[in-house]
Order: C-alpha cells, then structure tokens, then sequence
C-alpha cells in the first residue's frame, strides 16, 4: 500500500498519516520531520534547508528528492508507506514517478485534504503552543500556505488526471477523517 497524502501545512496530513501507518503497519514518512531532525542534528542537508524552513519557504527539490529516494530505499518500506506532504512541486513529482517506475512502485492513492488558510492558521499556531516549532509562527503559515497554493495545489491535477486523487474535507473532525480514512 503506497498512499500520498497531500494538502497545506495543518490540513491534518500527519495525524492521519500516523493513524494510518500503525494500523497498516507501513512507516509514516514525513519529509518536514526528517528535515527537522537534520536541522536538529546540524547534519549538511540540515544546515542547507535551515534558512529556507525558517523563511516557510520549501527546501529546494533536489535535497528533498534525495531524501525520499534514501528513505523508501529502506527495508521497512518494501510492504508499503504513507507520504505525508511529498511530492510538494512538479519536479518532486516528476522525480517520484522516476523512482517509482525504477523501482517498480505504484501509487495506490493520492488524498487531498482540502481546508482553508484561516482553519490551517488556526491550528498551527495552537501547535505551535503545544510543540514549541519555531516554524509554527504567523508570518511563516501564511508563507508556507502561498506557496503551497502555488507549487503544491497544481499536483492535484496530476494526480487526479492519473485517476489517483480522493478528496476530503479536512476542516472536519480528526475522527470524521480517520473514520472516511479508515473506509478507503
């Protein structure tokens, strides 16, 4: 099982994804967590995607490209995975179904979740309370939503034009989701 989940920065993508992927026993694959933990870490990718993360802006497609292709390389992700908010531009995109066709992968959903920039504001600045993400601050949201709507929002298109793409609305309930999840 191989789904991507897709939408602007608190739409839910990663509570879901979490839900989903112990359920199903496939890793929850979040390229803004690993990007965090290199930041974290200080390590080369972490030192180069720091200022673009900070700035809400998205981290360059070749170093999340890389990423990607390092971790679904991995033996724990042979009977599936979750993406959680990759690809986020065309290039990424293309680049996945590079490594997919190379390595022999199909997606088998891409899961749109649709809400609005005051709901997705609302929640991340509510987690930036509890979390302490420094990315998590008003003028970054508002940031990383422009570009999302920019870059990102065009890839559910391309999905949809594969015969890929299932919207929902996220502006509902975690348990509403996990429930129209859970029947998918």
């Amino acid at each position: 099982m191989i789904l991507i989940f897709l939408g602007p920065p608190g739409s839910g993508k990663g509570t879901q994804a979490k839900v989903l992927a112990e359920k199903f026993g496939v890793p929850h694959i979040s390229l803004g967590d690993i990007l965090r933990d290199e930041v974290k870490r200080a390590t080369e990718i972490g030192k180069r995607a720091k200022d673009f993360m900070a700035a809400g802006r998205l981290v360059p497609d070749e170093l999340t490209i890389e990423l990607a292709d390092k971790r679904i390389s991995q033996a724990d992700c042979r009977p599936g995975f979750i993406f959680d908010g990759f690809p986020r531009s065309a290039a990424q995109a293309d680049a996945l179904d590079g490594m997919f066709k190379q390595k022999n992968l199909t997606i088998d959903r891409v899961i749109y979740f649709n809400v609005s920039e005051e709901e997705t504001v609302k929640r991340l600045l509510m987690r930036a309370g509890i979390e302490g993400r420094a990315d998590d601050n008003a003028a970054s949201i508002r940031t990383r939503f422009e570009v999302y709507e920019k870059t990102t929002r065009p890839l559910i298109e391309h999905y949809a034009k594969m015969g890929k793409l299932l919207e929902i609305d996220a502006a509902r309930s975690i348990e509403a989701i996990g429930r129209d999840l859970a029947k998918i």
